[in-house]
C-alpha cells in the first residue's frame, strides 16, 4: 500500500482524525442529551408518572444502556465509521439490512431534530414575551437559530466544540447549584423512597421509562465521531460508559434532591399541578429570583447545546451513508477542514423545510409538531437499538473463537440487551398513544415512515453493486483485526491499487 493510496480523495473525503479526544466526544453527546432543557421539561412530566421512584428509573435505564455497550464497544474495536449503527449492522447481518437501517436512521434523526426545534421556538417564544415583551414567532426563532447551528456545523467541530463546551458547563453548573440550595436550604424528606423497586408496579411508571429513555438517545454519537477520535480504541469507550454514568448521576442526584425539596408523598401531585413552573418555583425559592431567571435563559440555550450536537451528528452520518452509496454521493465530499459541510447544509435544510411545511398548515408547535416527531423518532430509536442488538450478537457468533473474544461479553451481553431492547419497543409501541401526549391517533399513522424508509434503503442497497460502508480491515479470509489507534483504515480494493 503506497502512501497516496491512504490519502483522501477530492471527491470523497475523510473527516478531520484524531481532532477529539474523550472529553470532546462526551461534550458533544451531552450537550445533545441536553441536561437542563431534559431536567426542566421532561422532568416534571417524569415525576408526575412514576412519584418519587424517578431517581431509580434514570439508575436502571442507564444499566440497561451499559449493558448493550458491552457488545457494542466490544464491536467498535472491528468497525471505525461514522455511519454508527448502520456500519454495525452492516458488519454483523449484511448489506441490505444496513440498507434498512439507514433509512430509519434517516427518518430518526430528522424527526427528533423537527420535534426539538419546534420546542425550542416555544421556549424562546416565552422567555423573551415574559421578559421583553416582544412577541417573535415561534416559526421565527426556529429557523433563525437552525442557520446558526447549521453554519457552524459546516465550520467542523472545532468552533461547535468552542459553543458547546461553554453552554453546557453552565447548564451543569445551574443545575448544580440549584441542588446545593435544595440541600443548604433544607429538605422536608431524607427517606429512600425514590430508589424503592416498587416504583416499578406503579401504573405511570412503563410511560415514564419512555421519557427517561430519549436521554439516551444520543448515545450513539460516541461511535459516529469515531473517525475523528483520537486513538478510538480508547476514547470511545471512556466517552461513552462516561456519558453513561454522567447521565445516571446527574439526573438521578438532581430528581432525588427535587423529589426530599417537594417531599416524596408529595411530588407526583405537585408536578401534575405545575409541570411547566414547578423546576423554576423551586430554584427561586431555595437560591432566590435570580437563578429562576437563569434557569429559563439555560433552558433556551439548552436546546441549542442539544441541536448543535446532534446536527453535527446526523451531518456525521449522512456524511458516512452518502460515502457508503446510501445517499448521493455529493453529501460525501468534506471541506479544506475535513468537516461534512454539504451534510451538514442538506439537514439543516431538510429540518427547516419539514418546520415550514408544518408551520404553513397551522400545526401547534408543541401539540402537533413536537409530541408527533419526538414520538415517532423515540420508537425509531430503539427500533434500531434493537437491530443493532441483534448485529452485535451476530457478529460475534460467526467470529468469536478466531478473534479471542469471551464469550460474556460478545454472547451473553448482547442477548440480554436484545431482550431488554425489544420488551421497551414493544412496550413504546403498545403505549404510542402516551408518546403523543395526547394529540390525536391520526399521528399514528406517521409511524408507516418507518418502514417505509427502512424498504426503500433495503431496495437501495439490493440494487446498488457499489454499497460499501468502508468500515473494516480485512486480512485472509474473514479474520478482522481490530482498528488501528493512529492510522485510518482503508479498503481493501484501494490497497491493492
Amino acid at each position: 500500500m503506497t502512501a497516496q493510496s491512504s490519502a483522501p480523495s477530492t471527491a470523497e473525503g475523510r473527516l478531520k482524525a484524531g481532532s477529539l479526544g474523550p472529553v470532546g466526544v462526551a461534550f458533544f453527546v451531552l450537550a445533545a442529551a441536553a441536561p437542563m432543557a431534559a431536567f426542566v421539561g421532561a422532568g416534571p412530566v417524569i415525576f408526575s408518572l412514576a412519584g418519587p421512584g424517578v431517581p431509580l428509573i434514570y439508575i436502571v435505564i442507564a444499566g440497561v444502556v451499559a449493558i448493550f455497550a458491552v457488545g457494542y464497544l466490544k464491536m467498535s474495536r472491528y468497525v471505525n465509521s461514522a455511519a454508527g449503527f448502520v456500519a454495525y449492522i452492516e458488519r454483523g447481518i449484511g448489506r441490505r439490512a444496513a440498507g434498512g437501517a439507514a433509512g430509519i436512521v434517516i427518518v430518526t434523526y430528522i424527526a427528533l431534530q423537527v420535534g426539538f426545534w419546534a420546542q425550542f421556538g416555544v421556549f424562546a417564544n416565552q422567555l423573551v414575551t415574559t421578559y421583553l415583551g416582544l412577541d417573535i414567532p415561534v416559526w421565527a426563532w426556529a429557523l433563525a437559530f437552525i442557520a446558526v447551528t447549521t453554519v457552524l456545523a459546516m465550520r467542523g467541530v472545532d468552533m461547535s466544540l468552542r459553543v458547546l463546551g461553554v453552554i453546557l458547563s453552565l447548564e451543569i453548573l445551574v443545575v448544580l447549584i440549584l441542588v446545593g440550595g435544595i440541600f443548604v436550604a433544607g429538605v422536608d424528606s431524607a427517606s429512600p423512597e425514590s430508589f424503592d423497586p416498587t416504583v416499578f408496579t406503579q401504573p405511570g411508571t412503563g410511560i415514564a421509562i419512555l421519557f427517561v429513555a430519549t436521554c439516551f438517545t444520543t448515545f450513539e454519537a460516541t461511535t459516529v465521531f469515531s473517525e475523528e477520535a483520537k486513538n478510538p480504541r480508547r476514547t470511545i469507550p471512556l466517552a461513552l460508559y462516561f456519558v453513561i454514568g454522567f447521565i445516571a448521576v446527574f439526573y438521578g442526584l438532581a430528581t432525588w434532591a427535587v423529589s426530599m425539596r417537594v417531599g416524596p408523598d408529595s411530588i407526583q401531585q405537585a408536578a401534575g399541578d405545575d409541570l411547566s413552573g414547578i423546576m423554576f418555583s423551586l430554584a427561586h425559592e431555595a437560591v432566590g429570583p435570580w437563578l429562576d431567571l437563569a434557569m429559563q435563559v439555560m433552558v433556551v440555550t439548552s436546546f441549542v447545546a442539544m441541536l448543535l450536537g446532534m446536527s453535527n451528528m446526523f451531518a456525521r452520518y449522512s456524511f458516512a451513508l452518502a460515502r457508503a452509496g446510501i445517499l448521493p454521493r455529493g453529501l460525501s465530499t468534506v471541506t479544506h477542514r475535513q468537516a461534512p459541510a454539504k451534510a451538514a447544509l442538506a439537514n439543516g435544510l431538510i429540518v427547516a423545510a419539514l418546520l415550514i411545511i408544518f408551520f404553513a398548515v397551522q400545526a401547534d408547535p408543541m401539540v402537533h409538531i413536537y409530541a408527533w416527531s419526538v414520538a415517532l423518532g423515540t420508537i425509531g430509536f430503539i427500533l434500531i437499538m434493537a437491530i443493532a442488538s441483534v448485529a452485535v450478537f451476530a457478529f460475534f457468533v460467526r467470529r468469536r473463537r478466531s478473534l479471542g473474544e469471551g464469550v460474556l461479553s460478545t454472547i451473553v451481553a448482547p442477548i440480554i440487551a436484545l431482550v431488554l431492547v425489544v420488551a421497551m419497543l414493544v412496550f413504546a409501541v403498545a403505549n404510542y398513544d402516551a408518546l403523543l401526549l395526547g394529540s390525536g391517533s391520526t399521528a399514528k399513522w406517521l409511524l408507516l415512515a418507518l418502514p417505509a424508509a427502512a424498504a426503500a434503503g433495503v431496495f437501495t442497497a439490493r440494487r446498488s453493486k457499489t454499497i460499501d460502508f468502508d468500515t473494516h480491515p480485512i486480512d485472509d479470509g474473514d479474520q478482522l483485526n481490530p482498528i488501528s489507534d493512529t492510522q485510518p483504515k482503508t479498503p481493501p480494493e484501494k490497497e491493492k491499487a
